[in-house]
């Protein structure tokens, strides 16, 4: 892991109609690290990932990823730096595992699509290291949650990004599925990929994650380790919840939730 910064953000805003979802915001993070990008729905995760990709675009401020500013590039350009993974494949009727992974390498192809041997070896490479390689042939819409998803990582880590934006990728998984997901993402971390996981689950992301991104209504709340960010105080500003934040014999950090509370200033409820 290096201090070098892999995504700089300065002054992002972004409005739908009158809404402005993202005030201002700017930070820096450096390669090779795993983060955590929390905070209840609405809060502006998602949209702050999809103008990093330039999925969204009428946004004003600076992104730079690797160096490079992504106002200045074209799609197909920025897919060669960054990759995204979402939270649902969507219909992909028909689409076997080789074929779906191999649509990763599509920043790659100069002209018309034809992998080359090249490709096919990333591809299998990739297949062997995510589990999926007695899969290849199998339709992705008959895979399990799991298998899904570990699909969508691979092609997106087949792309060979400096940065991965992963949206919700436990959502929909078992423990045992959940806890794999982000074993295969902290791999990727220690390499010189970066990786950023928009994500509910704040245990997860305390135990996984070496900088956590705290978001609330269009801002940053904080950013740092998560073993020194997540308290019980954060978790009652941010989610209005009141929290046990403890330690486990490990020394993981783990949230238990055990009731909401009532934001300073609201009504009271009843007459």
């Amino acid at each position: 892991m290096t201090d070098d910064p892999v995504l700089e953000i300065e002054n992002l805003r972004i409005s739908f109609g009158d809404f402005e979802a993202l005030h201002g915001i700017s930070f820096s993070i450096p390669k090779g690290r795993l983060v955590g990008l929390i905070g209840p729905n609405g809060c502006g995760k998602s949209t702050m990932m999809k103008c990093i990709s330039k999925l969204h675009t009428g946004w004003t401020g600076s992104i730079a990823v690797d160096g490079n500013d992504t106002s200045r590039m074209r799609p197909p350009d920025i897919a060669k730096l960054v990759a995204n993974v979402p939270a649902e494949v969507g219909s992909m009727y028909g689409v076997s595992v080789m074929d779906m992974v191999m649509l990763g390498r599509y920043p790659f192809v100069n002209k018309v699509w034809w992998e080359s041997e090249d490709d096919e070896r990333i591809v299998m490479e990739a297949l062997k290291t995510f589990g999926l390689e007695h899969y290849r042939r199998k339709q992705v819409s008959l895979l399990s949650s799991g298998e899904k998803q570990r699909t969508l990582i691979a092609k997106a880590y087949v792309q060979n990004p400096k940065l991965m934006l992963v949206d919700e990728p436990t959502s929909h998984l078992d423990m045992k599925y959940k806890l794999e997901v982000m074993e295969y993402l902290q791999k990727m971390a220690r390499s010189d990929m970066t990786v950023m996981v928009a994500e509910h689950d704040i245990s997860l992301m305390a135990r996984y994650c070496d900088l956590c991104i705290i978001m609330k209504k269009g801002n940053i709340v904080t950013i740092g380790n998560p073993k020194e960010v997540i308290t019980e105080d954060l978790i009652r500003k941010v989610y209005e919840v009141e929290a046990r934040v403890g330690v486990d014999t490990d020394g993981e950090i783990y949230v238990l939730p055990k009731r909401s509370v009532q934001p300073a200033g609201a009504p009271e409820g009843g007459e």
